[in-house]
């Protein structure tokens, strides 16, 4: 058994693929010749016409954000562009309104076949069958490693064909710009810019009518002045005040002083006797003695004024010893000068005490003006600091819109000027000759012809039920083939 399943299945050989091909060589003929012909014919008729245009983007032109915050300044030292930039363009040259528009421009809805069931169709059908033909024949596709984005569409019109293209281009374009830049955007910046200068009107208004009013040009100047000159005046006030205590100290100390000092000091002294006194006392004492001789010649010691003599002599004797032991001294004074000294200057003292009294409540005085000037310049400089940055915060938002208002003017030049990150290198054309050419069609024809005509031979070979060879006899039925009659030529 396997060997006959092995004498059935065996591989064909090149006799037998010949011999296929031999026997139904009028219908291999006749196919391929039909086949041939009529991608010819194809090919001469039904011709495609390719337009196509090339859309690079780049980063020559950043556009500011729409914000109240100053704009930073724009960094081209990028020019790579990313593949979710190439994508995003892609499928903005995809998305449904930019198909709208073209098949609207080109007016492609009249182009499209009426419907085999159908007597009238919609409008919007038609437009919405035109967008989605449109969306699968038009052929998008970034370029590798470029920046480029490559656009092609093929019709057997060429004119219609460039026209598709030059429309997508300009919607394209468009749709660029109202998605990159919001609209309104340069009379929004304009509003803002006249309310700020009314604002700014009004504060500088504001600003002059306080100046006029406090008559102050520089009131923080002059607070800083009025408060350098407090400082020195509380200074001077409070060393009067410690100049005040030291001389009332020193006044105590010199009032002191003077009471221990005596006003006036001896400054010469002398010793001597009194002759005459003593001279005088001799003489009574000698007088007194003679009389006591006299009394006594005449009467006893006993008697009175015998010792009445005596005792004025004793007296006497004791007169004269007292004198020569009490000698006379002289003395002269003057002034002391240390009590003089402390004198004048516990006057001066004084006088400088009371001269400092007078400084001390001039002082005084002096200090509460300067604190009452600097309180005031004090008091204006809070208000002129508000107005000024008032004025300044003014200023600076009118020139941040100034700003703002010049970028958004310049941004719908670069508008109109179709000056924009994205730009058509290649633009679209009408195509003069077709996408694919004759020669293209005849190498296509004749290997789809050889492949489809072998293969219908073959094809219809195998399901023919009949016996061509004895082999086929012997391998189907297993029985020898004892005689085998030739076909009789027609």
């Amino acid at each position: 058994m396997p060997e006959e399943f092995n004498e059935r299945h065996h591989p064909p050989t090149l006799r037998e693929i010949a011999a296929v091909v031999f026997r139904q060589r009028r219908l291999i003929v006749s196919s391929f010749l039909t086949i041939f012909l009529a991608t010819l014919i194809y090919g001469s008729v039904g011709r495609n016409f390719r337009a196509e245009m090339k859309v690079l983007i780049q980063r020559g032109r950043l556009d500011p954000p729409v914000t109240s915050q100053p704009t930073a300044v724009s960094d081209f030292s990028r020019h790579d562009i990313t593949d979710e930039e190439l994508n995003s363009e892609v499928q903005l040259l995809q998305s449904e309104d930019v198909l709208r528009e073209v098949v609207t421009a080109a007016k492609l809805e009249n182009h499209e076949s009426e419907p085999l069931f159908r007597h009238k169709t919609d409008p919007d059908a038609r437009t919405a069958s035109a967008i989605r033909r449109l969306g699968r024949e038009l052929k998008i596709a970034p370029i590798r490693k470029t920046r480029l984005i490559s656009v092609s569409y093929d019709s057997r019109d060429p004119q219609l064909a460039a026209k598709v293209l030059q429309s997508l281009a300009a919607v394209y374009m468009q749709k660029h710009v109202a998605v990159h830049r919001p609209s309104g955007e340069f009379g929004f910046f304009q509003q803002q810019v006249a309310a700020y200068s009314r604002a700014l009107q009004d504060s500088e208004k504001q600003l002059l009518t306080a100046i006029d009013g406090q008559g102050l040009i520089s009131p923080a100047l002059q607070r800083d002045i009025a408060l350098q000159k407090l400082a020195e005046a509380d200074g001077n006030y409070h060393q009067t005040v410690v100049a005040m205590s030291e001389t009332e100290r020193r006044i105590d100390a010199l009032q002191s002083q003077l009471a221990s000092l005596p006003e006036r000091t001896a400054t010469e002294s002398k010793t001597s006797d009194n002759p005459e006194l003593l001279q005088q006392l001799k003489s009574t004492l000698l007088t007194l003695e003679l009389k006591r001789i006299e009394l006594l010649r005449k009467f006893q010691p006993s008697y009175r004024p015998v010792q009445e003599i005596e005792e004025k002599i004793e007296q006497t004797k004791a007169d004269i010893a007292a004198e020569a032991n009490a000698p006379v001294r002289q003395e002269t004074t003057d002034k002391d000068p240390r009590h003089e000294w402390a004198s004048n200057e516990l006057e001066k003292a004084r006088i400088e005490l009371a001269g400092l009294r007078a400084r001390e409540a001039s002082m005084r005085r002096i200090v509460k003006t300067y604190y009452n000037a600097a309180q005031y310049f004090g008091t204006s400089s809070i208000k002129q600091q508000q107005l000024t940055r008032d004025l300044r915060t003014a200023e600076d938002n009118y020139l941040l819109y100034v700003r703002k208002q010049e970028e958004a003017r310049i941004g719908d030049a670069l508008d109109q000027r179709r000056i924009m990150n994205v730009a058509i290198v290649q633009e679209p054309r009408a195509p003069v000759l077709p996408f694919r050419s004759f020669r293209f069609y005849a190498v296509l024809g004749l290997a789809l012809a050889t492949f489809c005509s072998t293969s219908l031979a073959f094809a219809v070979d195998y399901l023919d039920p009949c016996y061509r060879t004895p082999d086929e006899v012997k391998s189907s039925l297993g029985i020898p083939v004892l005689a085998c009659l030739p076909r009789r030529a027609a």
